[in-house]
């Protein structure tokens, strides 16, 4: 049996495990690697250890430490009161409005990590007031994220083309954009719908009266209860308490905070720094001005999360590094049918950038695909295409950078369910979409 069979099964072996016995992946995952590493790939512990995602890891702490902090001093609530007023209390539409953000900010420039590292944090709290779904609200982010992230001026974009370009195919950076754009806004109205956004239309509107009051407003002339009204009557709720009153308030604390998250965005998108270096910063400072509301915070950060995502992608660097991933990929390649060779390298960018780098797999695949598309048989504009977007939309699995924020950002979930709902879903994306795009991008012979 070969080194990178035996790899490969070992991971199949760490999911089993880890589903049935309910053991952190992450813990599972370290020891893989190592005995993989040593025993099977030869490597050292420097081998090992150089698929560790020490980037990552600063940004999952950082991150979830700004916004504990922030959950702490009752700054998410005073945004998710804000966002309220923002779509004049139509719940239903904050998941759409998350998607867009999310969607602009990669659109513009901004990598798809930090971007949603910036908004699923003020996603999941709104969606933890008012009874949205964590995985639909999670899912508009991730999705939005990707969305946008393949615009002419995007870092996916421009990284692709880049490729594409160097490998002297043809190419065509409108459609490579509307291509992600439309496969992630058609996957967000589905999830929309199966996680229970036509109910929260069916809500009705929430309006906030800037005292910290609601009036909710049932046009179907029903509230789910009680005597019959007239449709539009406006149904008043009882009165704040003085925890509801006071999160429409700004206070210093919460002021420093706004400014500090707008800081993370300017240092993010305009001067390029890195994201978890920064949040940390940040929430360094706020801790040291004001201790009494971060002192709990460092307890609140994802360690349960933090140690699953590092596992599983040190794991991964140790297949990288014994270059099982090439492997599989150069024996896709040389298949002699080029429409199954292009169906199965979609799965595989599906697959693997689902534990890894969405940016190497599409580095690593485009050039694979050269040999057959130079054979006429498959257009190259449909093919670079259905790479890019299986190899990206994927990332809402928890094991990706997008996911691992969402799973981390999610504040009072069950987080082993959470992540359980996030794999599974993940896991159909996978099975789905490469197929999807393979029949509308490849089989007509795009390009």
């Amino acid at each position: 049996m070969s080194p990178e069979l035996i790899s490969i099964l070992v991971l199949v072996v760490v999911f089993v495990i880890a589903t049935t016995r309910s053991i952190n992946m992450g813990a599972l995952a370290f020891a893989a690697a190592f005995g993989v590493g040593t025993l099977v790939a030869d490597l050292d512990a420097d081998g090992i250890f150089a698929g560790f995602p020490g980037d990552l890891f600063v940004v999952l702490v950082g991150v979830t430490y700004l916004f504990a902090i922030a959950r702490s001093n009752g700054t998410t609530d005073w945004l998710v009161h804000a966002s309220i007023r923002l779509v004049r209390g139509r719940v239903a539409l904050i998941p759409w409005v998350m998607f867009a953000i999310t969607g602009a900010l990669t659109a513009i420039g901004a990598v798809s990590p930090a971007a949603v590292a910036i908004v699923a944090p003020i996603a999941l709290s709104f969606a933890a007031r008012y009874g949205i779904s964590p995985l639909l609200m999670g899912a508009m982010v991730v999705h939005g994220a990707q969305g946008g992230g393949f615009s002419p001026i995007s870092i996916y974009g421009s990284i692709v083309n880049g490729i594409v370009e160097r490998e002297k195919l043809p190419g065509n950076e409108v459609s490579l954009f509307l291509a992600s754009l439309i496969v992630n806004l058609v996957i967000a109205a589905i999830v929309f719908v199966l996680f229970g956004g036509l109910k929260l239309w069916a809500q009705g509107a929430v309006e906030t009266d800037g005292k910290g009051g609601a009036e909710q407003t049932d046009g179907s002339g029903g509230s789910g209860g009680g005597a019959t009204r007239e449709p539009g009557t406006t149904v008043t709720r009882p009165a704040p308490t003085p925890t509801q009153l006071a999160a429409t308030h700004l206070t210093p604390a919460r002021i420093a905070t706004l400014i500090s998250l707008v800081a993370l965005v300017i240092a993010v998108l305009v001067l390029d720094l890195d994201a978890g270096l920064t949040a940390i910063t940040l929430a360094v400072v706020l801790s040291t001005a004001w201790p009494d509301d971060s002192r709990k915070a460092v307890g609140e950060i994802a360690w349960p999360t933090v140690l699953l995502i590092c596992g599983v992608l040190t794991y991964v660097g140790v297949l990288d590094e014994m270059g099982t991933i090439t492997w599989a990929g150069e024996g896709v390649g040389g298949i002699g049918v080029p429409l199954l060779a292009a169906v199965l390298l979609c799965y595989i960018g599906a697959i693997v950038s689902a534990f890894a780098s969405s940016v190497g797999i599409m580095g690593a695949l485009i050039p694979l695909a050269v040999p057959f598309l130079a054979q006429g048989e498959i257009g190259a504009v449909g093919m670079v295409a259905a790479l890019a977007v299986s190899a990206t939309v994927v990332d809402v699995s928890p094991f990706s950078t997008n996911g691992a924020l969402v799973l981390a950002a999610a504040p009072d979930v069950d987080r082993e369910r959470f992540f359980r709902q996030l794999m599974v879903y993940g896991g159909i994306v996978v099975a789905v979409v490469p197929a999807v795009v393979w029949l509308a991008l490849v089989v007509p012979g795009w390009g």
